[in-house]
């Protein structure tokens, strides 16, 4: 499975900004995913964009400072981009231009390979499975997926609400929605305990949120949770076990822990990066921790004089 985040999207049309025209005056957006590449290469070309249905119509679109003048009477543009998310985008929108009398090279940010029908220009062959930071909680493998709740489907506890009391229960009827999913989801794992799981289907069920299975952490207590460490390998078990092919988790320690146990791949939210073994091994190997006497001897004179003094001290020696 391939990710790519809308950092990802950004950097990538930067570096394939010399292969659009720079005749463009004119950057318009094919629905879904072409409207945020189009708002980005706009940005990047500094050039006014549109949407298809806007451009057709004829309908003005309003552009900022930095943009060509948006005043009345601007003449109709001279050279046209569409730009397009995937190639499923691409379908008929040449015919609704030839249509109009309208000529526009058509551009497909990711496409299945180097070549789609109806595009003129591939900017990066991105074959599937794949999924975007833009449509993730719309795509339909939600339906087969693993996926977390607090900070997924809504924000994490604070310290203050996570008290395995009063406190927690009031978060677990109140908690605020985060990202929405639009569609069935496979299965939620969570680390909550089984003792709040009416709490919980309620909450999801006051949010629309459908599910086939939900799984939570049979512990009788937050403490007995911590002391045993368990979210990550916990999740990590549930999703090895099973078929799912994605793991959406949100914090990144434990993403890494459930894809390196299970061998299969996490979304991580924090990072917005998909974690498998491969890319963890890819990773630089952390420098080894200092012996333990040499950590102490450190934190002795970092309390005997301050750690601005340490600092000004490494600064003076390095010089």
């Amino acid at each position: 499975m391939h990710y790519r985040s809308i950092a990802d999207l950004a950097d990538m049309l930067q570096r394939h900004l010399h292969r659009i025209p720079r005749e463009v005056d004119l950057v318009v957006g094919l629905p879904e995913g072409g409207m945020l590449a189009a708002n980005i290469l706009c940005l990047l070309a500094n050039v006014p964009m549109s949407d298809l249905d806007s451009f057709l119509a004829g309908r003005s679109f309003s552009v900022g400072r930095t943009k060509l003048s948006a005043e009345a009477g601007r003449p109709a543009p001279r050279q046209v981009v569409a730009i397009a998310g995937t190639e499923r985008d691409v379908e008929g929108v040449r015919d609704r231009l030839a249509k109009a009398c309208v000529t526009a090279m058509i551009v497909v940010a990711y496409g299945e390979g180097p070549e789609v029908p109806g595009a003129d220009l591939v900017l990066e062959p991105l074959p599937g499975p794949r999924i975007f930071q833009w449509n993730f909680m719309q795509h339909p493998v939600l339906e087969r997926a693993c996926v977390d709740i607090d900070g997924v489907l809504c924000l994490d506890p604070t310290s203050a609400e996570n008290d395995d009391g009063a406190a927690y229960l009031e978060f677990l009827a109140s908690a605020r929605p985060l990202y929405q999913p639009g569609h069935r989801i496979g299965t939620l794992v969570t680390s909550r305990l089984e003792k709040y799981r009416a709490e919980t289907e309620a909450w999801l069920s006051a949010r629309g949120i459908l599910f086939d299975r939900l799984v939570m952490l049979d512990l009788p207590s937050q403490a007995e949770r911590i002391r045993l460490g368990a979210h990550g390998s916990f999740k990590a078990e549930v999703y090895r076990q099973s078929d799912a092919p994605l793991f959406i988790e949100s914090e990144n320690r434990q993403a890494r822990r459930i894809a390196d146990i299970s061998g299969k791949p996490v979304l991580c939210l924090e990072t917005h990066r998909l974690l498998t073994r491969e890319t963890l091994a890819a990773e630089p190997a952390a420098s080894p921790a200092p012996p333990l006497l040499v950590r102490n001897a450190k934190a002795f004179v970092r309390g005997l004089i301050g750690a601005d003094n340490v600092a000004a001290l490494k600064r003076r020696f390095a010089r």
